[in-house]
């Protein structure tokens, strides 16, 4: 499937790559796995559960990374575009910031959501949380290998760095707590993280059960993406609320509410662009001073031996 998918893009590229130059090859592959091999409520309906979804996953890598090396090594010189992947991702906070399992816990959830893809891409393997929960469980579940494939040295090599820019949708927030499902419960996707996801009452709500406008867990998604995988230049490709209520007119004032509160997240400063600016302020000034301390030393140091 790698392979065709591979020609595809190369069709997609040499037919209208003179016109389009961002490229995003999957769009969310992480629900595509989930819902279509997992919990089959998706196409092709499939319900493998603790399996399906990440054979699934781990074509689809492969298929991302053949297309940006079709694109990069044929199309790249005389076309100038870029070519990534859109990731979608709700930010996960812990319960109890004090409780290291907790913590913990949250960080599993943000690798085992965005990490699963984005980590192989921009790092080269899987998040070796995913790689140590995924191999203890299938073991305890009497399996001779891990559940999760495994990428050959020359996949991890072919695979790392191909993408020109992340993709991220984002809609929501989750508070997340540890909780242990014992391994005899069978493989699942919800087994092998080891966490519950909760929500707040109090925030509003936008029509959709999953969904709830949260934005400042925007803005720490967006930071944690960029500190990450080294400041990727990050295009956010999904965001939105549902429609809440049946009207005959516009009456979508929670919507303009939920755009406003997100966009004004991912238009503050990040924290890396604030570093940066720092960094470019501080250190000429700290080389100026140094320079003008040292030439007041020296004049002092040749009026002493005058």
């Amino acid at each position: 499937m790698a392979n065709y998918f591979s020609d595809y893009a190369s069709l997609c590229f040499e037919a209208f790559g003179d016109r389009v130059k961002h490229w995003v090859t999957f769009s969310d592959p992480r629900t595509m796995a989930e819902k279509g091999y997992e919990t089959g409520h998706h196409a092709p309906g499939l319900k493998l559960h603790g399996t399906g979804l990440y054979k699934v996953a781990h074509h689809v890598i492969k298929a991302h990374a053949q297309a940006w090396h079709s694109y990069n090594n044929i199309w790249r010189s005389k076309q100038q575009g870029l070519v990534g992947i859109s990731l979608n991702c709700d930010w996960g906070e812990p319960v109890d910031i004090s409780n290291p399992k907790d913590i913990e816990a949250t960080e599993r959830y943000l690798q085992f959501c965005l990490g699963w893809f984005a980590n192989p891409i921009y790092a080269g393997d899987y998040p070796q949380v995913m790689k140590d929960h995924i191999g203890r469980k299938s073991a305890e579940q009497g399996l001779d290998m891990s559940r999760l494939p495994v990428f050959s040295l020359q996949e991890k090599i072919y695979i790392k760095g191909t993408s020109d820019f992340l993709g991220l949708g984002h809609f929501t927030t989750r508070y997340i707590t540890e909780r242990n499902y014992p391994s005899r419960q069978g493989p699942s996707y919800q087994n092998d993280r080891d966490l519950v996801e909760l929500v707040d009452p109090n925030w509003p709500d936008m029509g959709s059960k999953w969904l709830h406008s949260v934005p400042w867990g925007f803005r720490r998604l967006l930071n944690f993406a960029q500190t990450q995988y080294g400041n990727p230049p990050i295009y956010v490709t999904e965001n939105g609320a549902s429609q809440k209520l049946h009207c005959t007119q516009l009456c979508d004032e929670w919507r303009i509410q939920y755009l406003k509160g997100y966009t004004n997240e991912m238009l503050k400063e990040p924290f890396l662009s604030y570093m940066q600016i720092m960094t470019e302020i501080m250190v000429p000034t700290v080389c100026t001073l140094c320079i003008l301390i040292a030439a007041v030393l020296l004049m002092l140091l040749l009026r002493s031996l005058s």
